[in-house]
């Protein structure tokens, strides 16, 4: 197969970028190595026609969020009660609130203020009369990072690079919609990792299992870590190139929906400030419970859903969980896919310039796109994806002529 742009990843940047490039007039394929596209987006639908779930990302953040202009969305729904695990007991989430710090309060203090250069969260929460356990565990699980490693400087920073607006959505009908949609009209080809690109200025050769695809230029949406693992081998990348793609570790992220023999009495949201179970949720009158977790917590939720642990993780979240039993579980464990490598990359300590350098374009015919490339400066959230096409789309077009 030939094309002008080959664009590696069928993510949600991916296909921002070969929409762009495609607008363009520029004759644009995308390969994925997944039966599907989306990449960390990913929708559990309930047999029985019931709301649907997200095992990848949860939410459009902001009203001017560039997703409501290609699929319709609502308001995500409230929950009428809101707990905190703490030492493996559920108390009203109304007790953080009446802290002298609650987690979110210092997260807007942080982002407000901003951080110096080499602060790690901890340490901008201790210089604010820390350690907070419960809002460290809060960064852990809303950034997917240990926040000893998180940078401060790079939470602020994404905070204030992010022109999303206000509030929480959902798209209407399931998340994986947005990709789907995204993905019409494009030459899009599943089941069909790049293991091998090789390239030279103006020409690009990629080894897959249907075969060789030819280009003049590329754009590698894939997480970094996805190169450095090796997973998918670029030759002759430029040293400084493999330098930034170790220092973008994706944080760990698992998330499971477990099916339960009796349907829950109320909507609930839970955090569990212990480490354990990440978040938890569910709705009234379903028989679904949506747990996500990161860094440490996805580690304890990936052994309980392989194991017998589950139940006894959800019952002390949810409580009325205790007498059901766990029918069935659908689970997306991104720290184990080889192709995502982790959940997002959050901006860490010491590792400040490397979403530069990996998103520089190499001899007009390496262009870099995905979350990673504007860690530290947006939101990793999906309008930092899309922001990230359209920036290797606009670097590319301009590269052309």
């Amino acid at each position: 197969m030939r094309t002008e742009v080959l664009v590696i990843g069928a993510g949600v940047s991916g296909l921002t970028c070969a929409t762009r490039l495609a607008e363009a007039g520029v004759r644009t394929a995308v390969v994925e190595a997944r039966s599907r596209v989306g990449g960390r987006i990913r929708t559990f639908r309930p047999a029985d026609g019931g709301p649907s779930l997200e095992l990848g990302a949860q939410v459009v953040h902001g009203d001017l969020n560039p997703v409501h202009g290609i699929v319709d969305t609502e308001t995500a729904p409230r929950p009428t009660a809101a707990r905190v695990v703490s030492g493996r007991v559920g108390r009203p989430m109304g007790a953080l609130a009446r802290t002298p710090q609650p987690p979110w309060a210092l997260e807007a203090r942080l982002n407000a203020e901003g951080a110096g250069i080499g602060e790690s969260v901890n340490d901008w929460l201790v210089d604010r009369g820390g350690p907070y356990p419960v809002a460290s565990e809060w960064f852990r699980q809303i950034w997917a990072t240990d926040p000893e490693r998180l940078s401060a400087r790079g939470v602020a920073e994404a905070h204030r690079g992010d022109t999303a607006g206000r509030g929480e959505f959902v798209v209407s009908g399931g998340f994986d919609l947005l990709p789907r949609r995204l993905a019409a009209g494009l030459d899009v080809r599943t089941d069909c990792p790049v293991q091998v690109l090789g390239w030279s200025p103006g020409r690009v050769t990629a080894q897959t299992p249907a075969g060789v695809v030819e280009a003049e230029r590329v754009v590698v949406t894939v997480p970094p870590s996805v190169v450095t693992h090796g997973t998918l081998t670029v030759k002759d990348l430029p040293e400084p190139k493999v330098e930034a793609a170790r220092a973008l570790v994706g944080g760990d992220g698992c998330c499971v929906v477990a099916t339960l023999s009796v349907p829950a009495p109320e909507t609930a949201s839970v955090f569990d400030a212990d480490g354990i179970g990440g978040f938890v949720s569910c709705r009234e009158g379903r028989p679904e419970a949506l747990v996500v977790a990161r860094d440490a917590a996805a580690a304890h939720v990936r052994a309980a859903a392989a194991g017998s642990g589950l139940a006894t993780l959800l019952s002390v979240a949810l409580p009325w969980a205790a007498r059901a039993e766990v029918l069935d579980t659908e689970v997306a464990d991104w720290g184990s896919d080889p192709w995502s490598r982790g959940a997002f990359t959050a901006p860490l300590v010491g590792a400040e310039w490397a979403p530069v350098i990996w998103a520089e374009p190499v001899a007009d015919t390496l262009f870099f796109a995905g979350e990673a490339t504007v860690s530290g400066t947006r939101l990793p959230w999906v309008q930092g994806a899309i922001a990230s096409g359209v920036i290797a789309a606009d670097r590319l077009l301009e590269a052309m002529g």
